[in-house]
């Protein structure tokens, strides 16, 4: 399962998580730069449990070079997949996280989930000479966050089948929890790291993520959120929606809702749906026009219910102006 993003607009968008995504992309290329110093580079920057845990490999590095890499290690990754997978997951939650914290709350809580996931592992690796890197225990304390944000959205996700597409909707409350319980099996079969992978850091960072949560949300905002936030004002609802038709009866014709922004109904926009009806789940492309007005229609030919003599009824869109894009 690939998720494509979830179904639950957000207000503003999402500078920080943004610039962290920038962030852990710009630190991959400085270790690309190190070229067969790669090893000792990953080995100073990540967490590695034994420099504090034995004293005859922590002489070799100074105060500053301890505390640093637990900050330090939540940038660094071990190839470009990893680096991929981290920045997909944290571009698909991160956001929705972020509009409810406010930027500077949210950077906060993202680097104490990561700092919180890293003190997971190496209290339960203390003895480990293998270093931790990557962003997966600061990205599971965001997924933790939205599993108590929104456990009712959907979560677009590409299942591919014999190398078609296909598109399914499932709810945030279960994609996250089956990824959780993915993580603790792993966990507890493997030891907490096996194959390199740090999954109790995972585990960590997610438990911690909605208690941190919990926290922020009774922390006031401060006056730099208020003086960004009609910045980062969105103008655009989501190129890519979900409509969910319906046809009473016999009618031929299948009637869904598209929801647009008071700036796309004024200025026009291009949107990709995906319409799913029976078997039959595809992706199609539809311009809007500009000054379109609430309560409109759209037709789309041919997407209707197929008739008895091959036939296929229409498909109608009834526009919708969302004031929270």
């Amino acid at each position: 399962m690939i998720p494509i993003r979830d179904t639950h607009p957000t207000r503003n968008r999402p500078v920080v998580n943004n610039l962290l995504i920038a962030a852990n992309a710009v630190v991959f290329l400085i270790q690309l730069s190190q070229g067969p110093d790669g090893r000792m580079f990953i080995y100073l920057y990540g967490l590695v449990p034994a420099r504090y845990s034995m004293p005859q490999i922590a002489e070799y590095f100074s105060a500053w070079q301890q505390l640093f890499s637990f900050l330090s290690f939540m940038f660094l990754h071990g190839g470009f997949l990893h680096l991929l997978g981290n920045m997909w997951s944290l571009y698909i939650f991160g956001d929705n996280v972020e509009d409810r914290l406010g930027p500077v709350r949210y950077l906060i809580f993202y680097l104490l989930c990561g700092l919180a996931s890293g003190v997971s592992h190496l209290l339960l690796n203390y003895q480990s000479n293998v270093p931790t890197i990557g962003a997966s225990g600061a990205i599971a304390g965001v997924m933790g966050a939205y599993f108590l944000l929104h456990p009712n959205a959907r979560i677009l996700t590409l299942i591919p089948i014999l190398f078609i597409p296909y598109f399914v909707e499932i709810p945030a409350f279960v994609f996250l929890g089956i990824w959780f319980l993915f993580q603790f099996l792993n966990a507890a079969g493997s030891g907490g790291a096996a194959g390199g992978v740090a999954w109790w850091a995972h585990i960590g960072g997610f438990v911690f993520g909605m208690i941190f949560l919990k926290v922020f949300e009774r922390v006031p905002t401060t006056g730099i959120t208020h003086k960004i936030r009609p910045m980062t004002e969105r103008k655009k609802t989501h190129r890519l929606q979900v409509i969910h038709p319906s046809g009473p009866g016999d009618d031929p014709n299948l009637y869904g809702i598209i929801r647009i922004s008071p700036y796309e109904a004024a200025a026009g926009a291009r949107k990709t749906v995906n319409i799913p009806w029976g078997f039959h789940k595809r992706l199609y492309r539809l311009r809007i026009p500009p000054g379109i007005n609430p309560g409109t229609q759209l037709r789309l030919e041919g997407l209707g219910k197929s008739l008895a003599d091959g036939r296929r009824g229409d498909l109608f869109l009834k526009v919708e102006i969302d004031q929270r894009s």
